[in-house]
């Protein structure tokens, strides 16, 4: 299997580039993490993989066959995000079934188990269900589909500490017994950067970060120390943002340093979290999502 590749797509609603000559892939049993702020384009991007939108441009396959209007293909994928497909007034254990018909099987054992863990009555009609319950209902669908592929478009929504932290315990386990590809979508990133083994960061309208979570962290430095000092040590480096710690200046790096420089005593070099470069790697105005 080759996976899923997406090549110069690109999509503009009202003359406006939503998605601009986008190029990535997702590989088999792996967990993507699809990251950006609200309005990036992320949902865009999995509505036209899902065949709920369709692209002005580009070309998309699964395992090298066309991905567009492609039943059997789309039957290897699943999205869920906030519209809700289901008739309102279906019981959640009839949607089960009926998700069944279009899949061709369904895991109602471990479907079971997760109700218990979320304490959601499967008799309940679907309108009844709060927003977090809509969520968990849908959420329960997208980990008992026999699909390879799993769209997951801002999950928690609506969802308490302890329901989120079931989801991610129910994701990592679920991945474990069946591996299959997880890409979840989403602008909050501080609870999920232990799960995630690869990510893709939009903003405006493109791909500017497709890396693997260890890459992305072994480039992600804080420097640290007067300002002097600092802002010499930095020189020449890819600078994504900088704040005042006290009489100290902090300059965030993502990149490579320069080793040919020497680490004055006074400077330090810190880690820095995925949530926090998140927030520099975004900001509006730079080169390849970053400011010069």
């Amino acid at each position: 299997m080759t996976g899923i590749k997406i090549d110069g797509l690109s999509k503009k609603f009202r003359k406006k580039n939503v998605l601009d000559n986008i190029s990535v892939e997702f590989k088999p049993n792996k967990i993507y993490g699809l990251l950006g702020r609200n309005g990036a384009g992320k949902s865009t991007l999995l509505n036209i993989i899902a065949n709920r939108l369709y692209a002005d441009q580009g070309t998309l396959t699964l395992d090298d066959e066309n991905l567009v209007e492609n039943d059997s293909a789309l039957g290897k994928l699943y999205l869920m995000n906030d519209v809700d497909m289901y008739n309102k007034s279906m019981r959640l254990d009839k949607i089960f079934e009926y998700t069944e018909q279009f899949y061709g099987s369904f895991d109602y054992e471990y479907a079971e188990k997760l109700a218990e863990r979320f304490k959601i009555d499967t008799h309940q009609k679907f309108g009844k269900f709060s927003t977090g319950y809509h969520t968990i209902a849908k959420l329960i669908i997208a980990l008992c589909v026999p699909a390879d592929y799993i769209f997951l478009d801002e999950p928690v929504l609506g969802l308490d500490a302890n329901h989120r932290t079931i989801f991610y315990e129910e994701l990592m386990t679920t991945y474990s017994e069946r591996p299959r590809t997880f890409v979840v979508a989403t602008h909050l990133i501080e609870e999920i950067t232990n799960i995630l083994e690869h990510v893709m960061i939009v903003s405006e309208s493109k791909i500017t970060i497709d890396e693997d979570v260890e890459d992305i962290l072994a480039k992600s430095h804080l420097i640290v120390g007067p300002q002097a000092e600092t802002k010499d040590y930095v020189e020449g480096l890819n600078i994504v943002g900088k704040e005042s710690l006290g009489n100290l200046q902090g300059y965030y790096v993502y990149g490579d340093l320069n080793d040919d420089k020497i680490l004055p005593d006074t400077v330090q070099i810190e880690r820095v979290d995925l949530q926090k470069m998140f927030i520099y790697l975004t900001n509006q105005g730079g080169e390849n999502g970053v400011n010069k």
